[in-house]
């Protein structure tokens, strides 16, 4: 992987972004580096792993480290989750601390505030869905006037829509330092396409399935086949119980057949070329709770 040289006075550095589930983050992720990299959905916990997103601009580089929410573990999935991004916090040059400013701040709000009251390094608010707030927003600013540290820049944005973006991401380049390419300028993410691969199809079962399975599903990609015309990718989506099994297959395999169709329209678009899939599903019981399913299943305590 060859780096060039950065030119005199050029800036780059690493972008913290932390906030409660569901509030936008990969969203944002994706509007900045301007690609999908990070699946999103309605579903809170959408994002498992450290996930990394790179903005070059002729002024900077920006390396967005995309974080699980922050929220209260209920198994050790959960722990390893909120572990990986507490831990962000301490290896970035920037926290860009992502709430919902359509609504009023909330305990969670608080608890990432107490988290972040020992950071080291500078914190920017940035209040996302824009799109939605109110006409008369002061009663929401109010509320996190009162918990923000007051020397925190606020900057209002929607990650959906765009608005508001590119005054945020001016914001970041003016508090990071000088420093050099860490990335080739035209990558987009640190991640193998494997593992988008993966995550384009949990994505679709985050979507099309109902409430009991989303948490419970982790993917492998198996094989990947590179041909001349298309590219084979079989992969398994492991499960906790049989019911769920039965929810993703569907009857006479309809539900899976949906899945399918839909993560091998994403895959391609990703890899820019026609796409064969096959998924298998496979009962792992209870995997969320054991460390050593969790690291064979890609989802490891990051330093």
């Amino acid at each position: 992987m060859s780096v060039p040289a950065a030119p005199a006075g050029y800036k780059s550095g690493f972008v913290g972004i932390i906030g409660r589930t569901n509030v936008g983050k990969s969203t944002l992720m994706n509007q900045l580096v301007g690609q999908k990299i990070a699946i999103t959905s309605p579903v809170s916990q959408t994002t498992r792993n450290r996930l990394r997103g790179i903005l070059t601009t002729d002024a900077a580089q920006i390396i967005f480290v995309d974080t699980p929410g922050i929220h209260k573990p209920h198994h050790e999935l959960g722990k390893v989750l909120v572990q990986n991004a507490r831990a962000a916090i301490q290896s970035v040059d920037v926290v860009l601390f992502v709430v919902d400013g359509s609504v009023e701040s909330g305990g969670g709000d608080r608890y990432i505030i107490e988290i972040l009251s020992n950071c080291k390094v500078p914190v920017i608010l940035g209040m996302n869905k824009l799109d939605e707030q109110p006409e008369d927003s002061v009663l929401i600013d109010r509320t996190y006037e009162q918990i923000v540290n007051p020397e925190w820049p606020v900057v209002k944005f929607s990650a959906l829509t765009g608005e508001g973006v590119e005054p945020l991401q001016q914001l970041l380049i003016e508090h990071l330092e000088v420093g050099p390419y860490y990335y080739p300028p035209d990558l987009v993410t640190d991640q193998p396409e494997r593992f988008i691969m993966g995550e384009l199809i949990r994505e679709q079962i985050l979507l099309l399935t109902r409430e009991e399975v989303p948490h419970s599903v982790a993917i492998a990609i198996d094989i990947v086949q590179e041909e001349a015309k298309i590219t084979r990718i079989l992969a398994t989506i492991h499960v906790e119980r049989d019911s769920q099994k039965g929810i993703l297959i569907g009857k006479s395999g309809s539900m899976l057949k949906s899945i399918g169709s839909a993560a091998r329209e994403q895959i391609q678009k990703l890899i820019e070329g026609k796409v064969y899939l096959e998924l298998f599903v496979k009962v792992q019981p209870k995997w969320r709770q054991s460390r050593t399913r969790l690291a064979e299943l890609g989802y490891r305590v990051e330093e």
